[in-house]
């Protein structure tokens, strides 16, 4: 049976699985969560009744959130782009970032996004403003950090660079990086024309009418 990925396109987590798997073009089924597939969703609730998503399933194994499951894949299907590194002391270093763009860049961006779902008496203005200073300080860092680097980790792409391209994606449409931090603008616009990314990118085009503050006109 084949790898299968539970997961939907327009899913920042689910692109970063993506982007590994099509790195290293690993077969696998992609089991779309949606509305009219309740198959899926209900396999999905089955296996993991968190129904956080994406899930991997290999031959009835269930593996669950896209950092280990972009290191399973590394362990079990191994391929020619090696995105954590054996080096020990150079894997802790892609972990690092990969943590730092989903707990500093995708976590006040979700908490941007799921306000706007709410309703008008739900709405929460302060830890909306809390979310966007994050973003403001972390692409502050980010800017830095990237100064002089191709890749977020080191001279390779990696782990990291798969969480930091829908991460930077979304960021921009939510809180726009300013044209002041240069580095992280030329860095986004690297992982844009990454194949791997611009496959997902792509794949999610017709989903963009979803984003609820409004999918700008661009990528």
């Amino acid at each position: 049976m084949p790898l299968q990925l539970f997961a939907h396109p327009f899913s920042s987590y689910c692109q970063k699985a993506l982007i590994a798997l099509y790195e290293n073009d690993t077969p696998f089924e992609m089991r779309v969560l949606a509305p009219d597939n309740p198959s899926a969703m209900a396999e999905l609730a089955a296996r993991w009744p968190l129904k956080r998503f994406p899930i991997l399933v290999d031959d009835g194994r269930t593996v669950v959130e896209s950092s280990i499951i972009i290191e399973y894949l590394g362990l079990h299907y191994p391929g020619p782009v090696a995105l954590v590194p054996a080096d020990p002391r150079a894997a802790l270093d892609v972990r690092g970032m990969d943590r730092f763009f989903d707990n500093y860049i995708s976590t006040p961006v979700q908490r941007i996004v799921y306000d706007s779902l709410r309703a008008d008496t739900e709405h929460d203005p302060r830890g909306v403003a809390d979310a966007r200073a994050a973003l403001e300080t972390a692409y502050a860092w980010l800017d830095q950090h990237m100064a002089g680097r191709e890749w977020a980790a080191g001279m390779s792409f990696s782990l990291a660079d798969c969480a930091a391209a829908p991460s930077l994606f979304y960021a921009d449409w939510t809180h726009a990086i300013d044209p002041a931090f240069t580095h992280v603008h030329a860095y986004r616009q690297r992982l844009l024309a990454r194949p791997s990314f611009a496959r997902a990118v792509d794949e999610a085009r017709p989903y963009r009418s979803f984003f609820p503050l409004g999918a700008p006109d661009r990528d």
